[in-house]
């Protein structure tokens, strides 16, 4: 992988998600050439129940995804009225097909449907968001060989070994600070830290004193979805920070339609803490690229899988 470091004003290394998510692509597409050669196409399905603007735009940009991996890609959108039943039908049918070696269901589903059923029901071997409770067992016992592995901590992984590699670092023996305790991000991030030898807390927006438990890590992962909750001055110098919020905020002044700007930042706040950190990742631009690519990679690794 190339270097994806960029030097800022600001004295920290900007870590580069969308040159590290390029370079995984890369080699994803190369992965799949060589299986197909060996009679395996990688086959994807994502499901989209309704019709949310945001779901439909991430549906979209999975499916190009796909397309550029050379993989089998299929689209199910079911409308917003589904029954909870057909939606497990379909699901207990993509886990019959062996031209499927992925299965995504795209949350949120509405309020109707009990989404961790229908997650329950994604056989743990296609589950290639690593939600299944199979999975999210297998890395805690530290089995990643197993395991499927949640995109988001996936590829925050990558980029943090990377820059650590680059700063001439190692995980092993930090201290490691993960602000959120999410099944979907926090509590999978910290296990991947602890297997990477890593001293972890695991913190949140109730943590007495958060500010002093933070100032305290060599590595800080924010996941805590409250716009810009870790401040700058809460970072321990030379620190890497790793922000995983994406956060629609307020912005200035009007766009071209005449309606109030909006931007997005992270759980951290940016310009105070790459003063103090000796690397960080942008919001956006680091994060949020490597989660889609970690979804092509997860099914690859679960095409391999069928051939052993």
């Amino acid at each position: 992988m190339a270097d994806i470091l960029v030097k800022s004003e600001s004295g920290a290394l900007i870590i580069d998600g969308k040159a590290a998510s390029a370079a995984v692509l890369a080699d994803v597409a190369k992965g799949a050439a060589e299986l197909i050669a060996a009679g395996i196409k990688p086959g994807l399905a994502v499901v989209l129940v309704g019709e949310d603007p945001a779901s439909q735009v991430y549906v979209k940009s999975k499916g190009k995804a796909a397309e550029t991996c050379g993989f089998h890609s299929v689209q199910h959108t079911l409308s917003a009225d589904t029954s909870q039943a057909d939606l497990i039908a379909l699901v207990h049918k993509l886990n019959a097909d062996p031209a499927i070696h992925g299965i995504l269901v795209q949350l949120p589903l509405p309020k109707h449907i009990d989404s961790q059923l229908v997650l329950e029901t994604i056989s743990p071997s296609k589950d290639v968001d690593g939600f299944h409770p199979v999975n999210a067992g297998l890395l805690a016992i530290g089995d990643r060989k197993r395991a499927l592995v949640p995109c988001t901590p996936a590829g925050s992984l990558i980029l943090l070994q990377k820059a650590m590699e680059s700063l001439g670092r190692s995980i092993a023996g930090c201290d490691a600070v993960v602000v959120g305790r999410s099944n979907i991000v926090g509590k999978p991030m910290a296990q991947l830290l602890l297997s990477e030898n890593a001293t972890v807390t695991i913190a949140h927006s109730r943590t007495k004193d958060l500010a002093s438990v933070v100032k305290r890590a060599d590595i800080v992962v924010a996941a805590v979805g409250i716009p810009e909750m870790v401040k700058g001055d809460w970072i321990k110098p030379g620190a890497v920070v790793i922000d995983v919020g994406i956060n629609r905020v307020a912005g200035e002044g009007l766009n071209a339609k005449g309606e109030p700007r909006t931007k997005l930042v992270g759980d951290v706040d940016f310009a105070g803490a790459a003063k103090l950190a000796a690397a960080i990742t942008p919001v956006p631009g680091g994060v949020g690229p490597m989660t889609i690519c970690m979804l092509m990679a997860n099914t690859l690794t679960a095409a391999r899988r069928t051939k052993g």
